[in-house]
């Protein structure tokens, strides 16, 4: 079953989107689990990296250069679009929020089941996510016209407990236990780790059906503003780091994925109700994306990229 489940992971994560959506009380009831279950994700992700390796990755200037992008890039990219069209105050907000917001923690261990390197993931998740606060806070200031304050105490928190804590752990971990053994405990806890991943998908799409539930033209407007982002960040993206396939395909669905629980958590006072059905919006389209991904490589086979080492 465990085997069935880690080789069409990607289907699967789209389908616990879609169960989140159907059936909106599960979705619900597994919310509030969601900060458990991100910890010990990114706890059994991380007992697969030499810490020493990740910091190394995190002074690259790529890694820096493409955290840049995530935010700062698509931020400007899409406020134009938005300019363009006229939109209200209201969706500037909600839109430049999500675009502002880091790769969402999961996103190393998503890599992984698809066949990308997960240490490259893992550092543009965390640059991506160290960027955030600034970018979040330039975009609503500009937006808003009272000051802005955002929970620092409560983004500290979290970047303790679902980052520097695993990587904590995961470093003593590597300096206690035997490492043949280390690898064996790993690999048994990666088996399960992809189920850790369905939590996602299924316990943040609540706020779409409700918002389908009082207007059917609205949640299907959210919807397909949901679905253009994604692409929209897919392929630009994408076509930013074309000179190198294997990792364009990594950034872009790194880009993709994005942690609107966490933002929401530190501005949720400036971010409104648009921001709440864009956050659910997105979480079908992200998922999909995976998908898309998995299909094209089967119809174009492409070299193993597993230990290809990050430009």
């Amino acid at each position: 079953m465990l085997s069935f489940i880690n080789k069409h992971s990607a289907p699967l994560l789209m389908v616990a989107g879609i169960i989140g959506f159907i059936f909106p009380n599960v979705s619900k009831t597994v919310f509030p689990a969601l900060p458990f279950i991100l910890f010990f994700l990114m706890l059994f992700t991380l007992l697969g990296i030499k810490q020493e390796q990740l910091i190394k990755q995190l002074m690259r200037s790529s890694v820096w250069g493409y955290a840049c992008l995530h935010s700062i890039g698509l931020t400007i990219i899409v406020a134009s679009i938005l300019w363009l069209l006229n939109a209200p105050t209201s969706l500037f907000i909600a839109v430049t929020a999500v675009t502002a917001t880091g790769t969402l923690f999961a996103t190393p261990a998503i890599a992984k089941t698809l066949g990308y390197d997960v240490l490259h993931a893992m550092a543009l998740t965390i640059a991506s996510t160290l960027m955030m606060p600034l970018v979040l806070f330039i975009n609503l200031t500009l937006l808003q016209d009272d000051a802005v304050k955002l929970d620092l105490v409560e983004y500290i928190q979290r970047l303790v407990i679902f980052i520097i804590g695993p990587m904590a752990i995961s470093s003593i971990c590597y300096n206690t236990i035997n490492r043949e053994k280390l690898v064996y405990i790993h690999g048994q806890l990666s088996k399960f780790t992809v189920l850790l991943i369905f939590a996602f998908p299924l316990g943040l799409v609540s706020p779409l059906r409700e918002m389908f539930n009082r207007s059917f033209n609205d949640g299907l407007y959210y919807l397909m503003l949901g679905m253009l982002l994604c692409v929209v960040f897919f392929t630009v993206t994408f076509l930013c780091y074309r000179y190198n396939k294997a990792n364009a395909t990594l950034f872009a669905i790194t880009a993709t994925n994005r942690n609107v629980l966490l933002t929401y958590t530190i501005a949720s006072s400036y971010l409104g109700t648009e921001y709440l059905a864009l956050m659910a919006a997105i979480q079908i389209p992200t998922y999909a994306l995976p998908v898309i991904v998995k299909a094209r490589a089967r119809l174009k086979p492409s070299p193993n990229i597993e230990h290809k080492k990050a430009e």
